[in-house]
């Protein structure tokens, strides 16, 4: 099993961690098998905040994806469907335990200088 970092916008990091957002919503996946998200909140707090469990990936039409899954989405629909605009395919990372970092780590602290645009594997 593998561990990501993930650039993830503000707003949709602090639904992580307040338990209000289960799926993570991505138009591609990490090609290995994924276990752990390391959660990187983006620009303006520039922070690994957290990380989070996988408990699996869904994949499907982004229509029915949401009906799966909305109630726990975190995210307005509006939002959602401007993400997967033209996709055929939409992915969720669902999340199982969040675990905050007491204090926010810096991405130098696991030998990164820039974020990701999308992700990053992290070695164990």
């Amino acid at each position: 099993m593998n561990t990501i970092l993930l650039s993830i916008k503000p707003k949709y990091a602090q639904q992580i961690i307040d338990g209000n957002k289960r799926y993570e919503f991505r138009r591609t996946i990490a090609k290995n098998d994924i276990n752990t998200i390391i959660i990187y909140s983006s620009f303006p707090v520039q922070k690994i905040v957290g990380k989070a469990s996988v408990k699996s990936i869904i994949s499907n039409k982004p229509s029915t994806l949401w009906g799966l899954v909305k109630q726990w989405a975190g995210i307005r629909r509006k939002d959602f469907d401007e993400y997967f605009k033209g996709k055929d395919i939409a992915y969720a990372y669902e999340l199982g335990e969040v675990a905050i970092f007491k204090k926010p780590k810096n991405l130098s602290d696991y030998g990164f200088n820039t974020a990701p645009q999308s992700f990053m594997y992290i070695r164990d």
